[in-house]
């Protein structure tokens, strides 16, 4: 994988932040945008903005085309076996909530269980605790091991005969944690279960096909893999979607209105009101592009190599601690002795160094890990071995800047 070809595709990364040639390790928090990205979007704000599905004059064919076209890459990037099966969403927030409001509330009552993990991400917790209480049925937690994973046994202990839900990321957020989605999914079925997966850390960077998964949804969001914000899907097995109602109701997801009852349309569009997310999900088709032509296996394979040599050289720094796994997707999680986080973040900020501090809306993992908040560095693509060095570099800076030497 040609990374200096990569870099030059992201004008972003070729500037100057407080002096010093910029370092971007927050991917995991909103990746950066290709030029062939923002040329398409641009494209179609120029040449033909229109709204969709609706009219029959040349824009508005072209548009639909477009957007249509970019579900169809979607369904192919996830192997979904159709385009009903593919549904476009604000994002992986929406996608659950979607889930959540619809499904869950229709086929949950007292006495049922929905099973998630301490690791989840807020947008995986609250839509579950909001589930539950408006059905009566209790949420429960498969243990984590003191490394940050799973183990099978316990989700076989976890998951009983009253389980009608399990909600999972595929990868951590914080711990880089990657979870055996495909074998937690035959033991969801076993039990009569459904499973959705939060695949905003996932879909970035490892390929998904959904089918040898055999998960019943699959959640995403376009801004972590180079695709424009206010994107992202939501894939659903097309005989569970066709037996939900959507959840929100206006313009384009109606068949027929009558003055006293309404109809709606086919999947997928039922669950998408009101004018579509049409230029962003054209750039997300554009960013599904750029990704294949790169190649999904060559992306895991370098981040791979990228996170074993940050864990290495990270933890040559005296006073580190790393939290997560050994075996890991392309994030570190890391607190530096005694300085808080945040003076962490700033202090490698003042270097062009830009990473993530805070409970990275995980605030339940972070009591786990008995902690307030941590550091995070999350490599995409584009990065290199070069930038781990300066995050290293960065990191003794840190630890001589508040007096605590450094090795």
């Amino acid at each position: 994988m040609d990374v200096k070809a990569i870099r030059e595709q992201f004008p972003i990364l070729n500037q100057e932040v407080n002096g010093h040639p910029f370092v971007y390790l927050d991917s995991s928090a909103t990746s950066q945008k290709p030029i062939q990205v923002m040329e398409v979007v641009d494209n179609y704000y120029r040449t033909y903005n229109s709204n969709v599905h609706r009219g029959v004059h040349t824009l508005g064919t072209k548009a639909t085309a477009a957007y249509e076209g970019a579900r169809d890459k979607v369904r192919r990037f996830i192997n979904a076996d159709s385009t009903k099966e593919i549904i476009f969403t604000r994002g992986t927030t929406t996608a659950i909530n979607t889930v959540a409001s619809s499904y869950a509330r229709a086929n949950l009552k007292a006495g049922d269980e929905i099973i998630i993990t301490p690791m989840e991400h807020h947008s995986n917790i609250i839509p579950w605790q909001q589930a539950a209480k408006a059905t009566g049925a209790s949420l429960k937690y498969i243990p984590l091991q003191e490394d940050g994973t799973i183990r099978l046994e316990d989700v076989r202990k976890t998951v009983t005969k009253q389980t009608k839900i399990v909600a999972i990321a595929h990868v951590s957020n914080v711990l880089g944690t990657i979870n055996p989605i495909k074998e937690i999914a035959a033991i969801a079925h076993e039990h009569g279960a459904v499973i959705i997966v939060d695949g905003a850390q996932g879909a970035p960077h490892m390929k998904i096909d959904v089918k040898d998964l055999d998960c019943d949804f699959y959640a995403f969001s376009g801004h972590k893999m180079a695709a424009p914000t206010g994107i992202g899907v939501l894939y659903g097995k097309k005989e569970i979607l066709e037996q939900m109602e959507p959840v929100e109701f206006g313009g384009e997801m109606i068949d027929f209105v009558h003055l006293y009852e309404s109809t709606w349309k086919e999947l997928p569009w039922k669950f998408e009101a009101g004018t579509p997310i049409i230029a962003e999900a054209i750039g997300l088709g554009a960013a599904i592009d750029f990704l294949q032509e790169i190649g999904m296996d060559k992306i895991t394979e370098h981040e791979q190599k990228l996170a074993d040599y940050a864990m290495e050289q990270l933890r040559t720094i005296e006073g580190i601690r790393i939290y997560g796994p050994e075996h890991r997707a392309a994030l570190v999680t890391f607190n530096l002795d005694d300085i808080h986080p945040h003076d962490t973040a700033t202090v490698l900020d003042a270097e062009g160094i830009a990473v993530r501090a805070g409970h990275h809306c995980a605030q339940p993992l972070m009591r786990w890990l008995e902690v307030t908040a941590t550091a995070r560095a999350s490599f995409y693509l584009y990065n290199t071995k070069e930038d781990v060095d300066r995050l290293v570099d960065g990191l003794r800076k840190t630890k001589e800047y508040f007096g605590n030497g450094f090795k």
